[in-house]
């Protein structure tokens, strides 16, 4: 019989990454999503190909959004003349360099620019942009039509959380303007949202989603282990390991799942070999709330509880998590720390949040 951790043939921490993935497309808009210049001619046509390539896309869980240089409320109006305005997030229609524009969408998102392409006619502005994010993809306008058979553009999966993926981001558009507003402290304001945080055993029907998280996820990502779908189910399977996903929801509507963890068990110690949070819900606490959760488990079960954790330039924020959530170091080989938890004082639940534990089906199903 096959034992979970060999279903891993390089071993948990050399698990081979997925090819990269891009999560944002910014788009010019004369002569790249519409032919001609909008402010020689208001009555532009869009670009052949170009609104299947936006819906495929969209569907396919990439979001989009614009940088370009033009009058806003113009280009606004051609956009929604053309049906296209909901489907482009944040968009920066100004006069600013695209490269400071990109930048300033990746921010709104919280989505980093590794994961951004960019496509644009003018081959100055893809080399100002190129030279300024050198992670990013660029691309020629003329390649646009073909984008969406590029590997880059084709998850192995498509999810519901996928399909849904802009309007949770337009939702999340309204969460960050009534924030922006609101004067108080931040547990007063996420009291006003009436969170739900469920936290739930992977079901089969989970997995796509789980590999689309260790695949996506880099900053709120505590290994950066990618496993496939079929490792995910070894391990959902297993009697030696828990699959956990969390899903979040609020007055607003869902975030979707957003969470993901595998806990090794053993006799006396279980560890937590991945935990990852959608970077949508870093501000809202929810990395600290699976971990006291597991802490309470497995104080009620009687083992030690470690993590592991290696850091990959961009994740210190569950770095600083694990701190928060008394974790302690006990060991530094090869870059991969370890930390272990005080068993002694495990905090409750945020009251700005109702938190639910559901059952799971039968992993032997």
């Amino acid at each position: 019989m096959t034992t979970p951790d060999a279903a891993v043939p390089q071993g948990e921490r050399t698990a081979e990454r997925a090819p990269k993935t891009i999560k944002c497309v910014v788009w010019d808009l004369d002569n790249t999503l519409w032919d001609g210049i909008l402010l020689e001619d208001t009555e532009v046509e869009l670009r052949p190909g170009i609104r299947d390539v936006i819906l495929e896309l969209d569907r396919r869980g990439i979001l989009h959004s614009i940088a370009s240089r033009n009058d806003h409320d113009t280009a606004v109006a051609a956009l929604r003349r053309h049906g296209l305005l909901d489907y482009f997030l944040y968009p920066q229609i100004n006069w600013n360099a695209k490269s400071s524009s990109v930048r300033a969408i990746a921010a709104s998102l919280n989505i980093g620019l590794d994961t951004f392409a960019f496509v644009d006619d003018q081959a100055f502005e893809r080399s100002e942009v190129s030279f300024e994010i050198p992670e990013l993809l660029c691309f020629d306008a003329n390649e646009s039509a073909d984008l969406a058979g590029r590997p880059e553009f084709t998850p192995r999966f498509i999810t519901e959380d996928s399909a849904k993926r802009r309007e949770m981001y337009l939702a999340d558009q309204v969460r960050g303007q009534v924030e922006q507003e609101f004067t108080g402290p931040q547990e007063s304001f996420l009291a006003t949202l009436g969170m739900t945080f469920t936290i739930l055993p992977a079901r089969e029907d989970d997995l796509r989603r789980a590999e689309e998280l260790t695949v996506r996820t880099h900053q709120l990502n505590t290994t950066g282990y990618t496993y496939s779908y079929d490792q995910l189910n070894t391990f959902r399977r297993s009697a030696t390991h828990e699959l956990l996903v969390a899903r979040l929801e609020d007055r607003y509507g869902p975030y979707g799942t957003i969470g993901l963890v595998l806990l090794a068990k053993d006799a006396e110690v279980w560890t937590i070999k991945l935990l990852l949070m959608s970077c949508r819900v870093m501000s809202r606490g929810v990395g600290g709330v699976m971990i006291n959760y597991l802490r309470q488990q497995a104080r009620d079960a009687g083992v030690r509880l470690q993590a592991e954790f290696l850091p990959n330039g961009r994740n210190r924020m569950m770095l600083i998590t694990y701190k928060f959530s008394g974790f302690h170091q006990i060991s530094h080989v090869e870059g991969l720390v370890r930390f272990e938890a005080d068993m002694e004082s495990v905090p409750g639940f945020p009251s700005y949040m109702t938190v639910e534990v559901a059952a799971g089906e039968d992993p032997a199903q």
